[in-house]
């Protein structure tokens, strides 16, 4: 509930109400009402631009892909064998007919979420071979721990999409996984999800099964299902991926243009370089986007990481990466095209300070940045080797934390608490007053999943650390977990498409 519409139906009984009934609902899309942080200037926006396109223009882009290359020629674009250079004239005409917001719909119309403009919405981390599970035991991912962290998703109130893989289910047949995978999505939640885009053919497969849930009239004209494209950089978009594209954009269904971006192994060992170049790849495919289908919803996006020039792994974390975050934000901005980052990421191996202290500036940054689809926001560790449960659902509380701090102050109450000071007076206190007793639960944010008591109370009440206390959280939603409702005709239809697709996939493939 909106504070106009508070404000409207009485102030603090209105609050009381809300105090007195509180429901677990997820929390509608993220308005923002924070300053972005913005480190470019208008001139630095103009030069990052300008490079990128001569990038575009100069170098090029290989579009490994013979339905891509005769796609470009159609349009005019300079092709040399798989390489394609672009006319910035093109690529801006190209770009300007992307929405500068997408409204994403679940078959839960209570889940509708928008991106774009100020509006964002946070997703659990996807593509963990092994997990942590509920003993903090590392191990191969299953079926039933890809179901379990659906329903983790379902029951998470700032988590706004059940993603898609999860965790990878070790236990399905490669070719057949990406079937599983989005029936879990669709079962174990009613909110918005993602698309398995591994090949155009499981795009396509995908798409048949979205269209079984919602009706295909209903897809064509409704984004109901995102799904990520990743680019090899430095400018690289291959078949597999193009493919993907096609599938899902055929069918007016956003894609993430995402440049796989490891700063200073597959970019300039620069920030703003590697800005220049992420730019010039993900405007590539994006202008891509509308060459398939003109208006079709797109989403600027990036994977964004760091490698360190003594082993050449990835980091997470770093202060680089909080630069460049910023700096996207400001070229999607200027494109006015929603776009995509990724939030708590980490190189831990366990849930460990490093986890969260890694997780932490990224988020904060993630949320300064001003990012629309908010990826990766729970779960991820071990550079996103393995998905953690207990990691998982304190994920989901930062972000509620951080849902509330970018919503920014309210001022709805301003006058009853000023008036609360009168009745106070110097040397009082406030935690009897009426006031109080309205406002409490909503006045400041109180973590279900930190202990914040004295240390003689939190020893006798066993000495319990942050793991332990996630992981007898998850145990309790899991107790508590009640499966959204399926229409019974829509779920035997789609099972019984996987099981004709499963007769016709070779299933040995591993």
């Amino acid at each position: 509930m909106s504070e106009q519409v508070m404000s409207r139906r009485g102030g603090r009984r209105s609050r009381r109400d809300l105090r007195t009934n509180v429901v677990e609902g997820m929390l509608p899309s993220l308005t923002r009402n924070l300053p972005y942080t913005e480190p470019l200037s208008q001139e630095q926006i103009v030069q990052i631009d300008n490079a990128s396109m001569a990038i575009l223009e100069e170098v090029g882009v290989d579009f490994r892909d013979p339905v891509a290359i005769e796609d470009w020629k159609r349009v005019g674009a300079d092709v040399d064998g798989d390489r394609v250079r672009f006319d910035r004239n093109l690529i801006k005409e190209l770009i300007r007919s992307i929405p500068s917001t997408i409204q994403l719909h679940a078959r839960n119309p209570d889940h509708h979420v928008e991106i774009g403009k100020g509006k964002s919405i946070f997703v659990p981390m996807t593509g963990a071979p092994f997990i942590r599970d509920l003993e903090g035991k590392r191990r191969w991912g299953s079926y039933a721990d890809l179901n379990i962290f659906h329903k983790l998703a379902h029951m998470s109130p700032a988590i706004h999409s059940s993603a898609h893989v999860i965790c990878e289910p070790m236990d399905k047949p490669v070719n057949h996984r990406h079937l599983w995978i989005t029936y879990s999505s669709m079962a174990h939640s009613d909110k918005t999800f993602m698309g398995m885009s591994t090949s155009g053919q499981n795009g396509e497969d995908v798409m048949d099964m979205v269209k079984i849930l919602f009706g295909e009239e209903y897809v064509d004209s409704h984004p109901v299902v995102t799904a990520n494209i990743n680019g090899n950089s430095p400018l690289v978009w291959d078949e597999t991926m193009l493919g993907a594209l096609r599938a899902f954009i055929r069918h007016n269904q956003p894609v993430l243009c995402s440049p796989f971006v490891l700063g200073g192994a597959n970019t300039p060992a620069s920030t703003v370089p590697a800005v220049a170049q992420l730019n010039a790849e993900a405007l590539s495919a994006l202008a891509y986007s509308q060459v398939v289908r003109k208006g079709a919803p797109a989403i600027y996006g990036h994977y964004l990481s760091t490698v360190s020039m003594q082993s050449g792994a990835p980091m997470a974390g770093t202060p680089e990466i909080s630069l460049m975050n910023f700096m996207i934000g400001q070229m999607a901005r200027y494109y006015d095209i929603p776009w995509r980052t990724s939030n708590t990421l980490g190189g831990a191996k366990t849930f460990d300070a490093q986890a969260g202290y890694e997780s932490a500036t990224t988020l904060m940054a993630v949320m300064m940045s001003g990012a629309n689809y908010i990826w990766h926001s729970a779960g991820w560790n071990e550079a996103g080797m393995h998905c953690c449960m207990a990691k998982f659902v304190v994920d989901a509380e930062q972000c509620a934390m951080a849902y509330r701090m970018t919503e920014g102050p309210r001022w709805d109450d301003f006058d009853e608490a000023l008036a609360a000071v009168r009745d106070i007076g110097p040397g009082g206190h406030y935690l009897g007053h009426q006031h109080t007793q309205d406002n409490f639960e909503r006045a400041f944010f109180m973590p279900q999943l930190f202990d914040n008591n004295s240390f003689e109370q939190w020893e006798n009440e066993g000495g319990i650390e942050i793991t332990d206390r996630a992981l007898s959280k998850v145990k309790q939603k899991l107790q508590e977990y009640q499966q959204p409702a399926l229409e019974a005709s829509i779920n035997e239809e789609l099972l019984e498409y996987i099981a004709r697709k499963e007769k016709e996939i070779p299933g040995d493939v591993h």
